[in-house]
């Protein structure tokens, strides 16, 4: 089984931004995390970060034909209004999962609105990198 994380905009300040929300550790924390408990599943895991939304897009497109079984994603921002990301995730095909770090129904009120969600199999928010391993379970059971 293959799976791609793909984290969005602001994702490479983990550990620098706004730890009383995200934390200490870094975004190579966060990979070295999931890649332990990905191989505790057998699960290939790959990972991409950009802060650029047609980054993202492309590499959903290069997913599909890559073979992918999933994809989880943390799009940031872009979660509350890329149209795009959306239709990339929804014309792939590539089943994905959305996850988010920190609880966003306990945020702003504008992050309480995805537009990627309605074409994912789910969302998990709130356990910061366990919301990622989350994921990865559900993934594998399929």
């Amino acid at each position: 089984m293959k799976v791609l994380v793909i984290n969005g905009p602001n994702m490479n300040l983990l550990g620098k931004r706004e730890p009383e929300i995200y934390g200490s550790e870094t975004l190579q924390d966060l990979e070295d995390y999931i890649r332990k408990e990905a191989e505790k599943l057998n699960i290939e895991v790959e990972f991409f970060q950009s802060n650029h939304e047609g980054e993202i897009i492309d590499r959903i497109h290069q997913a599909m034909g890559e073979k992918t079984d999933g994809i989880i994603i943390n799009a940031g921002a872009f979660t509350h209004y890329s149209y795009a990301i959306r239709d990339a995730i929804k014309g792939t095909g590539v089943k994905a999962i959305e996850v988010h770090m920190s609880n966003v129904y306990k945020r702003e009120e504008f992050r309480t609105k995805s537009v990627i969600a309605p074409v994912c199999v789910g969302q998990i928010t709130g356990f910061g990198f366990d919301s990622y391993i989350a994921a990865l379970y559900l993934m594998k059971r399929g």
